[in-house]
């Protein structure tokens, strides 16, 4: 089975978030089950500096088309890259107009979207539908595999090239969140290469717009989501977006499978960044790590503080606005707060604030470090996620990992992994976090009163600690279900007719 990965993020060498962890842990997974999988990106500065060899392959098609004209993109071609630690060659899309610049891979200096991002991302699905097609002649996919609104297009140029007689690829696709869609004004429709009636209630048309998302829900094959609970979330208006009554009508052909998590990189018993090593069966060596962090966010060095950490975009889908209505609370029990984030400059300033009325109890770093995420899950005695909606989550798994007690609203992939410390759980022996169910601060101020009372319990919590600590969500699990999706995705050797009906 020849897999062609097609995503905009890959760790280590370029993450702006969750994304770029499963770039980094699917594909070497689904090739320890066979599959052939070669990935495509642009080739952004951070990619392609980071290239060891890279071969010509093709330009990229921009000839007149049986459907009219093709996307109206600058010079760009594909060329065969390897990146030292990557087992799977990597296919890059490169066109200097398009990717060569500084900073974010979507955001200009002044942190708005570069204005040509639809171009820019149009471009990787062209590349991946003419790969389909043949582009390299050495190699071709028998699936496309894509992954959120950057690879968007993908499906439907697949879809509109078997229309006009070429080769039906196999096509899935993954939302890893549906609250990014790839929103784009209607003028730009006409620079995507599709055929005019595309641009309509049964294309790509999203209230007024062109929406990257919607056209991948429309044309794909089979639709993923990156956790079982978002599957059925993404179904309601609630958690729709907007795009509830298209997922209704493809419910069929969706489904959701829980990411995983690479154990090589969030192992607390291997841990280069740590002070200090540790696993389930000797947990003191954890109190270094508590140790650390306290000295690296400026907080009191007080071990029998509750320690909470917060690693995440600091937006308000994560609930971090309501974590500001209860830091009152949290020092005045004793709690000590550190966050690593960047988002919503209001939430920003916020936080920062707090930092400087509860000197040496709450510490804010905004920004990112790789280093730092992991202290601060290590170091942590509980990880705050209360978020409004949550597709799969990582950070509440790697916390499980390292003995840090996730704190989590029930909603999709938390809901999925995390097991409340209820009494009944508790005395079975399931529990691994606090779990809350209204999306409010009397929701989350009640899960943060139960981890203090369990935290006077340091049997009980080692043992919570011990239970988590001793799951796994590996890539190999997640891995065998993409691979039986797969197989089930024949390429259909006739084209597939799907005509969409003309705006209005």
């Amino acid at each position: 089975m020849k897999v062609l990965y097609v995503c905009a993020e890959l760790f280590p060498f370029l993450k702006t978030g969750g994304l770029a962890d499963v770039s980094a842990g699917l594909p070497p997974a689904l090739r320890a089950l066979g599959c052939d999988v070669r990935l495509l990106m642009p080739a952004f500065p951070a990619i392609s500096s980071s290239a060891a060899s890279t071969r010509p392959v093709a330009s990229l098609p921009n000839g007149q088309l049986p459907w009219g004209a093709p996307p109206a993109l600058p010079p760009a071609d594909v060329a065969l890259a390897t990146l030292s630690g990557l087992d799977s060659p990597l296919y890059l899309v490169r066109s200097p107009d398009l990717y060569e610049r500084p900073g974010s891979p979507y955001l200009g200096p002044d942190g708005h979207d570069w204005p040509d991002n639809a171009l820019r991302f149009a471009a990787l699905g062209w590349a991946a539908a003419w790969l389909g097609q043949g582009l390299d002649p050495d190699w071709s996919p028998d699936v496309i595999h894509c992954h959120d609104w950057h690879a968007g297009l993908a499906p439907a140029y697949v879809q509109v090239m078997a229309q006009a007689g070429r080769a039906a690829l196999a096509t899935v696709f993954s939302i890893h969140n549906l609250a990014y869609q790839g929103l784009f004004a209607e003028s730009t429709f006409a620079q995507l290469g599709l055929p005019p009636n595309w641009f309509g209630i049964d294309g790509l048309e999203f209230y007024g717009q062109v929406s990257f998302m919607k056209a991948a829900i429309r044309y794909a094959d089979r639709i993923t989501t990156v956790s079982p609970s978002y599957a059925q979330e993404v179904l309601t208006a609630a958690h729709g977006c907007g795009l509830d009554g298209l997922l209704r009508e493809r419910a069929d052909l969706l489904c959701g499978i829980l990411n995983g998590v690479d154990y090589q990189v969030w192992s607390p018993a291997t841990d280069k960044w740590l002070a200090a090593t540790y696993d389930a069966d000797n947990m003191a060596p954890k109190a270094a790590a508590k140790n650390a962090l306290q000295a690296d966010f400026g907080l009191e060095r007080r071990p029998g503080a509750l320690v909470f950490g917060v690693v995440s975009r600091l937006t308000e889908q994560k609930g971090l606005h309501l974590l500001i209505h209860v830091l009152a609370e949290l020092v005045q029990r004793g709690g000590q707060l550190a966050v690593l984030g960047q988002g919503d400059p209001s939430l920003e300033r916020a936080l920062i604030d707090a930092a400087s009325r509860y000197p040496g109890q709450i510490g804010v770093r905004i920004g990112y470090s790789e280093v730092s995420a992991h202290g601060v899950i290590a170091g942590s005695d509980v990880v705050l996620m209360p978020s409004a909606f949550e597709p799969c989550g990582l950070t509440q798994l790697y916390a499980l990992r390292y003995g840090a007690l996730p704190l989590v609203r029930r909603v999709g992939g938390l809901a999925d992994t995390v097991v409340d410390c209820t009494l009944e759980n508790l005395d079975s022996g399931v529990a691994t976090g606090f779990v809350f169910d209204v999306f409010s601060t009397d929701g989350l101020l009640s899960a943060l009163r139960r981890a203090f009372v369990l935290f006077q319990h340091p049997d009980q919590w080692a043992a919570v600690q011990r239970q988590g600590m001793r799951l796994r969500f590996d890539w190999p699990g997640a891995a065998k279900r993409y691979l039986a999706l797969f197989q089930s995705l024949r390429p259909d050797p006739k084209p597939r007719h799907r005509s969409p009906r003309k705006k209005g």
